[in-house]
């Protein structure tokens, strides 16, 4: 299973955005595979130019509840976004999730700066996605 530290590693290896771009398509080439039933309107992200969905189950067999996130987008470069924000916040608790700030990450990555403005506004609706279903699981478990 492939870490943010990995992930950090593999940018600092590659100098050119071309074979970065390729990196962040393969990582999402990688991701677990969604059913047809998570393909809903339900989990459907608004504010993303490409189509994007996002499912999360919560295990609350813990101390606290801990969010799994699945994802997937008809756009590969997407796919690959998604990969790097679930490998940082999928399997924590939402406090770790509310915690976590997954843009700092893409913008020490250099995501900023070589993604179009649509595809950053989608990132950040994505990441505000995962934020408010952390936000749900703990006012449900309050």
């Amino acid at each position: 299973m492939t870490t943010i530290d990995d992930i950090r590693d593999n940018f600092a290896l590659l100098d050119e955005w071309d074979d970065r771009y390729r990196y962040v398509i393969e990582l999402g080439r990688e991701l677990p595979p969604m059913s047809e039933e998570e393909h809903s309107a339900a989990n459907k992200v608004q504010g993303c130019t490409s189509q994007v969905w996002l499912s999360r189950a919560v295990d609350r067999s813990g101390p606290e509840p801990v969010l799994t996130f699945k994802g997937d987008s008809d756009a590969h470069i997407v796919r690959g976004l998604i990969a790097i924000l679930l490998t940082l916040q999928s399997g924590r608790t939402a406090r770790e999730i509310l915690a976590a700030d997954p843009v700092a990450l893409f913008d020490e990555l250099g995501f900023r700066q070589n993604l179009t403005p649509q595809r950053s506004n989608g990132l950040r609706a994505m990441v505000e996605r995962i934020n408010r279903d952390a936000r749900e699981t703990l006012a449900e478990a309050s």
